[in-house]
This record gives structure tokens, sequence and C-alpha cells, in this order.
């Protein structure tokens, strides 16, 4: 398909217009090779708890494409509303068009101003990444329940309060607690499904939108796949769902002013995707 019908060029896939064929109208889903993480020492470390692109890794997108159409395909059955269509190669996807949680500037005149263009829902089993590091009077791998955070999306990710959203007019009381329910009960079908096979979800984070063509509910969009979750094995957790494990699995440093945190028992996307194949 020609490049002029590029949508959208993410960190991880790129988004197509269809004009022609059974499929017209909708979009193409093309999951790539590319894959985020950090520099360290000089070396690439893939990690998707990170938003920078820093390398490819070799067929991860048709696996990538296979674990999301499990997972669309599982929360159809349960019943959990989503933009997914159909996959019609290994790194290809169809899925309805949709608009995400977005608001226009209300004044352009001003410089500086900018739309909020997406809304990115990060949700977390386990306290550790950047959770950890705002929060770091919590002791790593406090079990946090599920908490849901939202963040504006963009070139840099920043946290946005439930109240700020709602204040602004980005959405409204009642689509901020149907999208919180929503992505909840999305992170217990995925959590549980990693526990089926003795895995254990860290956290993830999900996007919402809703469907051009739909009657304005909001629904699952995106992708569910590797570049969203962190995953980990040998999770023991005490009476209170805390791991055990935290004092020999968690790595944190602080130099510089800055605060790291890593986990020891973190599975790569690599090690855990083949799993739902």
């Amino acid at each position: 398909m020609a490049e002029k019908n590029l949508v959208y060029r993410g960190k991880s896939k790129d988004v197509f217009n269809i004009t022609e064929g059974a499929y017209a109208g909708k979009y193409r889903f093309v999951f790539t090779d590319r894959a985020t993480g950090y520099i360290e020492n000089g070396k690439i470390v893939f990690d998707p708890g990170y938003d920078t692109v820093v390398g490819d890794i070799p067929g991860k997108g048709a696996v990538a494409c296979r674990f999301a159409t499990h997972f669309f395909k599982l929360l159809k059955e349960k019943g959990i509303p989503s933009h997914y269509i159909d996959t019609i190669k290994d790194n290809e996807m169809i899925v309805e068009p949709a608009i995400p949680l977005s608001m226009a500037v209300e004044s352009p005149e001003f410089p500086g101003s900018a739309p909020l263009s997406n809304l990115e829902f990060t949700w977390r089993n386990n306290a550790t990444g950047s959770f950890w590091r705002r929060y770091p009077f919590v002791k790593p791998c406090k079990n946090l329940h599920k908490v849901v955070e939202v963040w504006t999306k963009g070139d840099s990710d920043i946290l946005i309060t439930m109240e700020a959203l709602e204040a602004t007019g980005a959405m409204s009381k009642d689509e901020i607690a149907q999208s919180v329910e929503l992505v909840k009960n999305i992170a217990e079908i995925v959590s549980n499904e990693f526990t089926s096979k003795n895995l254990h979800v860290i956290d993830g984070k999900f996007e919402l939108g809703r469907l051009k063509y739909g009657d304005g509910k909001i629904v699952l969009i995106d992708e569910i796949s590797p570049d969203v979750l962190r995953v980990c094995k040998g999770y023991y957790p005490d009476k209170n769902g805390d791991c055990d494990l935290y004092k020999q699995c968690t790595v944190t440093k602080f130099a510089d002013g800055k605060k790291t945190i890593k986990n020891r028992n973190q599975v790569s996307a690599a090690d855990f995707v083949n799993i739902f194949l």
C-alpha cells in the first residue's frame, strides 16, 4: 500500500488508511520490528517500559501481531469492546478507525498552546518503574491493586490527574469512571491469562478512544502487545499481595539526583511472547 496512505507512525507500528477493497475505510496496522528501551554502558537494553526506540528485533512485528490477535479475540469473548476486526497477515491487522480521547486547543492564538492529542491509561499491579521513582517512599513491588494513572501521550508523556481531566473538560466525571473500570477489567483478564502460564504482569498501558463511526462509547484501541506490558517470573505474594522476593529481585540506584529501578526477574518481551501463539 502506498506510503501516501500512512496515517500515523508510532514507536512500534505504522497505521495506514485502506482506500479500496473489502476493508475500504478501515485502518491497517503494520506491526514493525522497532523496539523501545535504553542504552546502558553503551549497550542496548530493550524494555517496553521505556518510550524511546533504540533498535530493531528481527521478527518482533509478526510475533507482536499474533500476540495482540490472541488478546483481542479473548477480550471479544469476554464482552470487552475494542476496534479490532481481523488479522490478515503475520504482522498486519485490520481495525475500525477510532478517535483517541483528545481535546482541541481552546486558545490557539497563544504561543505554546497545543491540543490534547491522545491519552494513555497505565495500570499497575506492583510498584516499580516510574511509579516507584515518583513515590520512592513505597517499597518496591508493593501490591497496588491495579491502580490506574492517565498520561498525555506525545514526544514526552506527562502524568495528568483525573481531576484535571474533568476540570479542563477533556473528559466528564462519568467518562473517567467508565474508562478506569474498563482498564481495570482488561487488566484483570490480561493478568489472569499470564497467571495461567505461571507468569505475573507487573504493569501495562492501554489506549482508549471512540469508534469513528460508532455510538460514542469508549472502547479499547491501539493494541495489546509485548510493547505495552511488563512481565516477571517468580512472583511470590505475601498476605497483602506484595512480592516477598523484592529484596532479592529489585535493584535501585540513586546518582546525580536520578533514581533508577530494575527487576531481575522481569521477563524480556522476546521470552514471553511465544506462550500465547
